[in-house]
């Protein structure tokens, strides 16, 4: 019986360290897995305080880049219902809870119609605006190239500044575009329905939203690879920028997809009622944020894999800097020894004498 039991003993502990080795195993794969790096990076460069910032960040400045979008391209949406309707509804789907479509929201589409008309005083209120909204892109710039492990862009800052304006410029002009589209989209699509005699069926309603969404998802992919390669100023191959922009838009698609589902919870709260459009819109903005700094992440990660330096001149800097830390580690190694050993005949026989 003794024997036995030992025998059953010695079986199972050499069962354990089999078991626990396959553990060890799953684990060391798990780690290994691309999307479980991505996200370890994330957590270890502070993306998650990035995104908090940005996202306090970015409810000023929407409401400002809106304001001043509004201001500036008024005059050519003003007499245009199709086109105003269909800018107000990309912002709409972009931002669940921003502009008010009948069921509660931030902005009052009317107010922003009537801003075309500018005054003096609305002009000095509109650079406020204008430099609230372009703080947010140097920010995010800030914000990707720290998750990148990179300086500050070596640029004179007036000119990043300019940069930045145009990046803006070309978000309104492109965000302008793509409600064109929209719009004389929607009406190609009712004209094609119409010649079948479905214009008014449940396919027209599908059709029409399954192109606004595709239009949508190619805005987010355009705007999310010019601010991870140029806003951000990173030289980033197309294979990894279509990765990674791709990723983006279809997370933030996403949360679209389920903005009142995600938002509807946190803000049904009584004792927050009041408050329940600013908190849905800053918990929206923090998962945006979040989305899209973890796919610039990816695109880290996988040039990282590739071999693929970040900052190629950088990368041959900081090679130089280790080379010269290097050389100086083995002359002062080369000076001790040097040092320590005796000098000529006398050193010799009195180093041999100490010896």
């Amino acid at each position: 019986m003794t024997s036995s039991a030992t025998t059953d003993t010695e079986d199972e502990s050499d069962d354990k360290p089999g078991l626990v080795d396959r553990v060890k195993a799953i684990i060391a794969w798990v780690i290994q897995w691309k999307p479980v790096r991505v996200f370890t990076t994330y957590g270890q460069q502070r993306g998650p305080l990035l995104a908090a910032g940005l996202s306090n960040q970015a409810i000023f400045a929407v409401f400002a880049a809106i304001w001043v979008a509004f201001s500036v391209f008024g005059i050519v949406v003003a007499g245009r219902p199709a086109l105003q309707d269909a800018i107000l509804g990309i912002i709409a789907d972009a931002v669940p809870g921003l502009i008010d479509t009948g069921e509660g929201g931030a902005i009052d589409p009317a107010l922003l119609i009537d801003t075309s008309v500018l005054t003096w005083t609305g002009a000095v209120a509109l650079v406020g605006l204008f430099f609230t909204a372009l703080g947010w892109l140097a920010s995010a710039r800030d914000a990707v190239r720290e998750l990148g492990e990179l300086p500050a862009p070596r640029m004179n800052p007036v000119l990043l500044k300019l940069k930045d304006l145009g990046l803006a410029i070309g978000f309104g002009a492109l965000l302008l575009l793509s409600a064109a589209l929209n719009v004389l989209s929607s009406q190609a699509l009712d004209g094609v329905l119409g010649w079948f005699g479905i214009q008014e069926s449940v396919w027209s309603s599908v059709s029409t939203r399954a192109l606004s969404i595709v239009l949508m998802f190619a805005l987010d992919t355009v705007v999310l690879g010019a601010l991870y390669r140029v806003l951000a100023g990173v030289k980033i191959p197309m294979r990894y920028l279509a990765q990674g922009a791709l990723i983006g838009a279809f997370g933030l698609a996403v949360l679209k997809f389920l903005g009142n589902s995600l938002l509807g919870g946190a803000t049904s709260n009584p004792l927050l009622a009041s408050f329940a459009v600013i908190i849905g819109l800053l918990i929206w903005f923090t998962l945006v944020c979040q989305v899209i700094l973890i796919a610039a992440c990816w695109i880290f990660v996988s040039m990282r894999d590739a071999g693929v330096p970040l900052d190629a001149q950088l990368a041959a800097e900081r090679r130089e800097a280790e080379e010269e830390r290097r050389k100086e580690i083995r002359e002062e190694v080369r000076a001790e020894l040097e040092a320590e050993r005796p000098r000529g005949l006398l050193g010799r026989i009195f180093g041999r004498r100490r010896r």
